[in-house]
Parts: structure tokens; sequence; C-alpha cells
């Protein structure tokens, strides 16, 4: 038995090279480093045709066996895994005996993301709070994680560079995977322009536990409401970077509910909140 020292990023290597193992979405998976000190006959790693490593997955307590046929294979859970996660060194993940399915039996509905993204003025917090008000009427747990709001407290020392707008969006989802942890229907309400910032964030839940909402409203109408004051400023020159007017928004590809707006033909935030429960419903969020 080899014990597990360190989780860093993610890479696929056998001895034919890279990419003859099927590739695993960050954060789930990465380097195994084994105290090998050369290569063994009793290792299998002798480099033959059958040494090879094998992606594997390792989020708490682990060890790696090597097997009869060369391959590295993790197991058990009394050795410690000291892990490397970013800058920190040396972290152990600590479980506890009450988990997820624990608190949803508690609170009889399932943790999950719902996002709500789109452009200023579409209609994302109007939509949060009317669904907020819905689920809260019917007796469900939910918390708003409002794009403004985060950036009073959690996010105040990021700007609106394109870096750290990244950091605002990551930030945000590593939260939002927390609440949905504790069983509670995060609502997140964020223009999250950048496609790879909103999949990362799906990344970091359970499949189907990201539902990404997207307020498909054009951008001359998201103009003329323009609540804020903020695309008139943005058109004068004296804000910088704003999504729609000099910096982009890429709209999603796959997500789950799409609300569209054409023309002056809109359903009301309570009729849109009610399509965004008819999913959680029909996909058993509303339940333990």
């Amino acid at each position: 038995m080899v014990a597990l020292k360190v989780l860093r990023s993610t890479i696929c290597c056998a001895s034919s090279g890279f990419g003859s193992v099927p590739s695993v979405p960050l954060p789930k998976v990465g380097f195994v480093k084994m105290p090998l000190q050369a290569p063994s006959p009793s290792s299998g790693l002798n480099g033959g045709n059958n040494a090879r490593l094998i992606l594997v997955q390792a989020k708490e307590e682990s060890t790696v066996a090597i097997t009869n046929d060369g391959s590295a294979v993790i197991s058990g859970e009394n050795i410690r895994q000291m892990a490397m996660n970013g800058k920190a060194m040396n972290i152990v993940w600590h479980k506890s005996s009450v988990g997820k399915l624990h608190r949803q039996e508690l609170l009889q509905q399932k943790g999950c993301v719902i996002w709500i993204t789109g452009l200023s003025g579409s209609g994302k917090s109007t939509l949060a709070c009317a669904l907020c008000q819905a689920l809260y009427s019917r007796g469900k747990l939910t918390y708003i994680l409002d794009g403004d709001n985060v950036r009073h407290g959690l996010n105040r020392d990021l700007s609106f560079k394109a870096e750290d707008r990244a950091e605002n969006i990551r930030r945000i989802g590593e939260v939002a995977k927390l609440f949905a942890d504790a069983g509670i229907i995060c609502i997140a309400s964020v223009i999250s322009p950048y496609r790879r910032d909103r999949d990362a964030c799906r990344a970091l839940l359970p499949e189907g536990d990201f539902i990404e909402v997207f307020m498909n409203v054009p951008l001359q109408i998201c103009e003329a409401r323009d609540p804020k004051g903020l695309y008139k400023l943005a058109r004068a020159g004296k804000i910088k970077g704003f999504t729609g007017i000099d910096d982009p928004y890429e709209p999603p590809l796959n997500c789950e509910l799409e609300l569209p707006q054409k023309g002056n033909n809109s359903a009301s935030p309570c009729e849109m909140a009610e399509t965004v429960i008819s999913y959680l419903d029909e996909k058993g969020y509303l339940k333990a």
C-alpha cells in the first residue's frame, strides 16, 4: 500500500501517452504523488507496457494500492490524506456524522442552486425575490445571493476587471455550493457574463443540482429600463467594461430554463417564478 500524499490539478497519464483516459472536469481529481524511491518489480512500475497510472478521485482519506496488473487504485478510509488545494497545503477534510441527506430530511426539500443569469436590467433580482417569496409561502427555505449585495461584504475587495469578475463568480459559486449542501435552495442572481465561469460553478455541484435560468431579454429593452442608470453612464464613457456595451455577454448554450421577452410581451415575475417552481417540483427538489 502507498499513502496518497498530494492532490493537485487534473491530468490523464498512461505509459502510451496523454489522453488515453477519459477526462474528468475540475476540481474532482488531481495528481497522485506516490513516495516510491525507485521502480521495483514488487510495485509493477518497471517501465514496461503494463506500467500506468489510473485517474482516481480522492476527497477525504485514502490509500493507493499497486495491483498485479500495475494499476494504482484508491482504497481505505483510515489513513489520513494531506492535500494541497490552491495555495493551502497540508489540509484534511473533516467529515461530520450529519450529512446533506440528514439536513434535507429535516427541511423536507433538496438543496440546489438556481443560477439566474442575464444582462443588467433583465429582471434577475426581481425574479429572485419573487421566487424566494413563492417558495417561502410553500414552506421552503431559500437564500438569495444577489450580485450587488455580495459586493457589499464578501466581495467588496473586487473590481469589475475581467480577473476580478471571474473571482467574484468563483466565490459566489463556492458559497452557493455550501448553501446547497446545507439543504437550502440557493438562488444566485448575477450577470455572470462568461460561460466558462458559469460552467465552473456548475462543475462544483452534483449532476442536476445546478439549475441555470437565462433571462433572455434583448439589450435594447434592458437599456430602455436602465433601473440603476448604469447604461447611461456606460454610453457616456463613465463606466468602462460594462456588460452589453463594451464587454460581451455570452448567453447559455444548454441552460435548464430560458425566460424570454419579445417586444412588450413578458410574463410577470410571479408567473416566471411559477415556471421555475414547476421545474423544481418536477425534478423532486421540493421534497426530501
